[in-house]
């Protein structure tokens, strides 16, 4: 098993920037992908960006989030951290921490074997 913590998630003001970061602990050699994903309200849960290290270090974000959010980490300190800039009321949620062994697919929920709690972000208009 692995256990994943985040931490990070606070209000904040449109335009402003958050850093979330995810520490991982257990079996953490059963993990070469990590991801965040987030889950507003009445909504499913969606990708927004990952790492992986299974060939040198590559990351991927959702269209979305481009250009504004910078997923990073170190998967011998068993870390990911998500720099949130120029953030928007519409990327509030509840953002959480997921790792994987070789997915098929960075975006794809069910790829993922573990979870952690969660960590809200709310950015107000």
């Amino acid at each position: 098993q692995v256990q994943l913590v985040e931490s990070g998630g606070d209000l904040v003001q449109a335009g402003d920037s958050l850093r979330l970061s995810c520490a991982a602990s257990g079996r953490t050699f059963t993990k070469n992908v990590m991801a965040w994903f987030r889950q507003a309200p009445g909504k499913d849960r969606e990708y927004v960006a990952g790492i992986s290290w299974r060939s040198g270090v590559t990351t991927n974000y959702a269209d979305s989030v481009k250009g504004r959010f910078t997923v990073s980490g170190n998967n011998t300190k068993n870390t990911m951290y998500l720099q949130m800039d120029n953030l928007k009321p519409e990327d509030s949620a509840t953002y959480y921490c997921a790792a994987a062994l070789n997915p098929p697919n960075f975006r794809w929920v069910k790829a993922y074997a573990y979870w952690g709690q969660g960590t809200q972000v709310t950015v107000s208009a």
